[in-house]
């Protein structure tokens, strides 16, 4: 994929965010490596209008230190203060190519009331059941994570999991691609809004058995990937 598509990608990306409540308001960024020195991510400039509005000229090519990664490509921008999340993720996870960073009111709200990002439902939502089943870490602390040093406490948090829920902050969500890295986001959101559900009508969280688990069929990329990206670009409209 080219540059530019990746940037068409990005920016796809960040609307989904926004229209699913994700990132509402002008928070939250993704980034995509694109080679061993250098990212795309989401920049802040002066005619910039939110998450919901974003457009590929909002997303430019830096290298791991937050410099243009080309003439002219930070012209009128400037990079997210998380850029160090971002950074740090991608140089500890060679698996990893893309990294969102989310503010989910409903993941925040979950994660305050003690309340973990369990597989309390199966069938509903299979991608999500699985996630949870393998572990949500919690990055502990509320900082903007805006140093070094915090991005490489986010990623101790995260290890080998695909997303990370942050207290009092959000969460942030890897993948294999942005589609792969936002669905994984939405998935923990709608695990953490049905959790307060539950325990709001007065039940008490509990994982689907083991079992039921394991009976869980994988339905491929095409249907929870493909199809389902599809469908997010598609309300966008």
């Amino acid at each position: 994929m080219s540059v530019d598509d990746l940037r068409r990608e990005i920016a796809d990306g960040c609307r989904v965010l926004a229209a699913r409540g994700l990132a509402p308001g002008i928070l939250g960024h993704i980034s995509v490596r694109v080679d061993g020195t250098r990212l795309l991510v989401r920049c802040r400039g002066s005619r910039e209008r939110g998450l919901a509005h974003t457009t590929a000229d909002d997303v430019r090519l830096v290298d791991l230190d937050g410099a243009a990664g080309a003439p002219g490509e930070l012209d009128g921008y400037a990079v997210p203060f998380e850029l160090p999340l971002h950074t740090a993720v991608l140089r500890r996870r060679p698996d990893v190519d893309v990294v969102v960073h989310a503010h989910p009111r409903d993941v925040v709200v979950a994660d305050l009331a003690g309340l973990p990002i369990l597989p309390i439902v199966g069938a509903y939502d299979i991608p999500g059941a699985v996630l949870a089943a393998g572990g949500v870490p919690v990055f502990p602390r509320s900082a903007l994570v805006s140093t070094a040093d915090l991005g490489d406490a986010v990623a101790d948090a995260l290890g080998d999991r695909p997303v990370v829920v942050m207290r009092g902050h959000g969460l942030t969500a890897t993948g294999c691609s942005v589609a792969e890295a936002v669905l994984r986001a939405q998935a923990v959101a709608t695990l953490a809004r049905l959790s307060l559900d539950v325990v709001t009508a007065g039940g008490e969280l509990a994982p689907i058995s083991v079992d039921d688990l394991a009976a869980l069929p994988d339905l491929g990329g095409a249907l929870n990937l493909e199809t389902a990206w599809r469908h997010e670009l598609a309300r966008l409209t």
